[in-house]
């Protein structure tokens, strides 16, 4: 699919931001390791959360989806063997925390995806799951999909490397279940917001475990069971960043229904970010109000959120003076290396953009209509899409199809609040 934007200098209206990704993967599969029937409203429905729920159906688990809703009768901790590849799409969190789970069976299977997943590095997950008792490998020998794993997990001790946050809840997942208790020591601590949002999972779940505030160490007792549950699944922070920054660049009065400022979610620090560099954005009864002004530069520390950067990215480009965002190395072993990927294609745009090691300086920047390239990111194509809006000319963007990830109906999303896009795909174009 490929989309055209145009610059847009208003934009109005209501937008009811999607369910949150990580908390639907995480709701899917504690629900598939419960006792019982879980029933989990307002879920995410989109290829990422589709990829978990079919390796779940593998597992073992009956699931029914209706609308947004999904009703799970668990396997009660015991994964089935599945006994074909568990195909994790484009999901890294799904590929992850799948990892921790199929080391709980006795059996051997494989977990693989498309191209863009097989470019993620796992091995730190491995060492630490094969300490603890499994025998993960990577088939083609570079440390990434697809892997091959045979459990049995028994607890112990383990260490891991913090790169990816979905190590840490891997483990933290899948360890309760475990024989003997486990002590995990984890160095290079990123993105702890989503460490957080499993703790309070697993909190919720009342299973027992023990943690340094900083997340350096944990103890986790074994022999404990996941419990079914009833859950209504918040809005998703990091897809309300692309509407939010919207907002901030152009002369627009939007209101943001749907999220929840007291949900763990670290990515509502996107209105912390932007406010710092001086957007109008209040809270109002159920959601927030953007009204576009003039922004200033900042520097921002994205360490905690580095699903923001592209997004974060674009408000740069529009900001007054040089925006600098850092201490996020971790967003080039997202989808695509986002920071080399960002760099490249605002640059086709005419933006004033520096690459750095951790991150990206910006520099406010006259945008000119360009073709980029998605790279069947999905955050990259949104984040493009609002360069496109404060942009000279004609912006087309390709592989635009990828917003189904975590976004399905973004496009016509920003259509109703008077975006200037047109959809163009195989058998159909839209305006």
């Amino acid at each position: 699919m490929k989309i055209t934007v145009y610059k847009t200098t208003h934009l109005k209206g209501n937008v009811l931001i999607p369910s949150s990704k990580s908390h639907t993967i995480r709701a899917v599969i504690i629900s598939s390791l419960a006792d019982g029937v879980s029933e989990i409203e307002n879920a995410l429905i989109s290829s990422d959360t589709t990829a978990a729920v079919e390796a779940c159906r593998s597992l073992g688990a009956e699931i029914s989806v209706s609308g947004n809703k999904l009703t799970i009768r668990g396997f009660n901790g015991v994964p089935q063997n599945p006994s074909k590849t568990l195909d994790m799409a484009n999901s890294g969190t799904s590929l992850n925390l799948i990892l921790g789970i199929v080391s709980l069976g006795n059996f051997e299977t494989v977990l693989d995806g498309d191209e863009s997943l097989r470019s993620r590095p796992v091995n730190p997950l491995l060492d630490a799951l094969n300490r603890l008792g499994a025998k993960g490998e990577s088939v083609l020998n570079n440390g990434k999909p697809p892997i091959k794993i045979r459990g049995k997990i028994k607890g112990g001790m383990t260490k891991v490397d913090g790169m990816s946050s979905q190590f840490v809840s891997s483990l933290l997942i899948s360890t309760p279940l475990c024989e003997n208790d486990t002590e995990i020591d984890v160095f290079n601590i990123h993105e702890t917001p989503y460490i957080d949002m499993t703790i309070t999972w697993l909190k919720e779940q009342n299973i027992r475990f023990d943690y340094k505030k900083d997340f350096s160490w944990f103890r986790v007792y074994g022999k404990q069971t996941y419990k079914h549950f009833k859950k209504r699944i918040p809005g998703d922070w990091s897809s309300a960043a692309f509407p939010i920054v919207a907002g901030a660049i152009t002369g627009s009065d939007i209101f943001i229904a749907g999220v929840d400022v007291n949900d763990v979610q670290g990515d509502k620090a996107i209105v912390e970010y932007l406010r710092k560099m001086g957007a109008d954005i209040t809270m109002e009864q159920n959601g927030l109000r953007i009204r576009g002004c003039p922004l200033k530069g900042a520097d921002i520390d994205l360490n905690a959120t580095p699903d923001a950067l592209p997004a974060m990215a674009v408000a740069g480009c529009f900001a007054k003076g040089e925006t600098k965002l850092y201490n996020v190395a971790q967003a080039r072993i997202k989808e695509t290396d986002r920071i080399k990927v960002m760099t490249g294609e605002l640059r086709k745009m005419g933006a004033d953009v520096k690459e750095l090691k951790d991150g990206l300086v910006l520099k406010r920047s006259s945008l000119r209509g360009a073709k980029v390239n998605g790279h069947y990111d999905h955050r990259v194509v949104m984040a493009l899409s609002l360069a496109g809006l404060i942009a000279e000319g004609e912006t087309e963007i390709d592989t635009a199809e990828s917003v189904n990830v975590t976004f399905p109906g973004y496009c016509e999303m920003m259509q109703k609040i008077e975006a200037k896009i047109n959809i163009e795909e195989e058998g159909y174009a839209g305006k």
